[in-house]
């Protein structure tokens, strides 16, 4: 029976031993990038990835006197898969920071390792706003649903919209995204008139819409990740809510650029808040939208791919701010980061470690022949709503 403490004290000893931060060595400063680069999610892999290796091409691979390495890692979109890759790139590959990141459990799966090991991990994708909050060591260049889904609240409240049926994923950001979007919308005067969850995987869309054409509001607002947006909207045509006046609003990623060019007319009108446009106007997206899709045969650069591109951004950065140290001087370095992203103004809270950046009111037009998200109204410097009081 005594010597059961001692077991844990020595097992808890030769973890931090293996988890120790690696950055204290010198020589090749290694990021840790894990994606799910196959499986239901593996687009978000393929846009980030690609972003990250374009933004190596265009800023060099050598910061603060040390050569830049990625080792990229596939977990498939699977929480076991991250944690067991993430303590192998700590304890093995000597990464001084770990990326990437595509869904919300799997960032939450690493919060212990990085905690322990003090290595910095940035998400560059998922959207739940309390990752930042479960461990010190996260940083975010992705966005939040709460950011997004109540500032779509504001404007539906402002344009007439008085009722409103919710449909979104069913984890955490579509809980997230569901939560702000009634607090603002009801805060304003409006009506929700439903909350209506799909599962995360294999997801049947047609019985929630009929849900929605039953109830009548006068708009859905909608949000599923990265990839699945196509075939809601399909579904949505299919079951004729467009035809029943029920206006579709909703977070970007229903409408996301990765998929909008082979979307069909169905999409034409929807409304949709988010961080990000292919079709920003700026001469710094413009640049940067040709420069991928030179590189990537064409494809078109989504809000997951300008994540990837500046969250390189913020450890380049950083590691010139910490002369090329890692642990606590890399996190130090990248707290409070402010600069112009594709995506417009960008900032790294320095409270909160968390993104603050413009939302913007986008509608699907045609241009040029082709489908984008036009801005149409912006929200200036927007914080995660559960932090902008702190």
């Amino acid at each position: 029976m005594n010597l059961r403490p001692t077991r844990r004290l020595a097992l808890a000893s030769l973890l931090a031993a293996t988890l120790a931060p690696s950055w204290a060595q010198q020589g090749p400063f290694r990021i840790g990038l894990i994606l799910p680069m196959s499986g239901p999610f593996a687009t978000t892999g393929q846009q980030i990835d690609a972003a990250v290796r374009l933004y190596m091409a265009q800023n060099g691979t050598t910061v603060a006197g040390r050569k830049i390495e990625v080792v990229l890692r596939d977990d498939a979109g699977v929480p076991d898969n991250t944690r067991r890759i993430a303590q192998e790139l700590i304890a093995n590959d000597k990464v001084a920071v770990l990326a990437g990141f595509g869904l919300t459990p799997l960032a939450l799966s690493v919060a212990p390792l990085i905690t322990q090991s003090k290595t910095p991990a940035v998400v560059m994708a998922a959207a739940t706003s309390s990752i930042v909050e479960s461990s010190p060591y996260f940083v975010r260049t992705s966005v939040t649903l709460a950011q997004t889904a109540s500032t779509m609240a504001e404007w539906a409240s402002r344009n007439g919209i008085r009722s409103v049926v919710t449909l979104v994923s069913d984890y955490g950001p579509g809980i997230d995204g569901e939560k702000a979007f009634k607090e603002r919308f009801e805060g304003k005067g409006g009506k929700v008139l439903e909350s209506l969850r799909v599962p995360l995987r294999n997801p049947d869309f047609a019985p929630f819409l009929q849900r929605v054409r039953d109830a009548k509001p006068e708009a859905a607002f909608l949000f599923v990740p990265s990839g699945a947006g196509a075939a809601l909207i399909k579904q949505f045509a299919e079951r004729g809510l467009d035809k029943a006046g029920i206006k579709l609003i909703g977070d970007g990623s229903v409408t996301d650029d990765d998929q909008l060019p082979t979307m069909s007319d169905a999409t034409l009108g929807a409304v949709t808040a988010f961080h990000y446009s292919a079709a920003h106007k700026s001469a710094l997206n413009q640049k940067f939208v040709q420069s991928f899709k030179a590189a990537n045969k064409g494809l078109r650069p989504n809000f997951m791919a300008v994540g990837g591109w500046d969250g390189m951004r913020v450890i380049y950065k950083a590691l010139e701010a910490s002369k090329g140290e890692g642990g606590d001087a890399l996190l130090a370095g990248m707290r409070g980061q402010s600069f112009e992203s594709p995506r417009g103004p960008l900032q790294i809270d320095p409270a909160t470690r968390d993104v603050i950046h413009n939302i913007y009111i986008r509608r699907v037009e045609r241009v040029g022949g082709e489908l984008y998200n036009v801005e149409i109204e912006t929200f200036k410097d927007v914080k995660d709503p559960g932090k902008s009081q702190r």
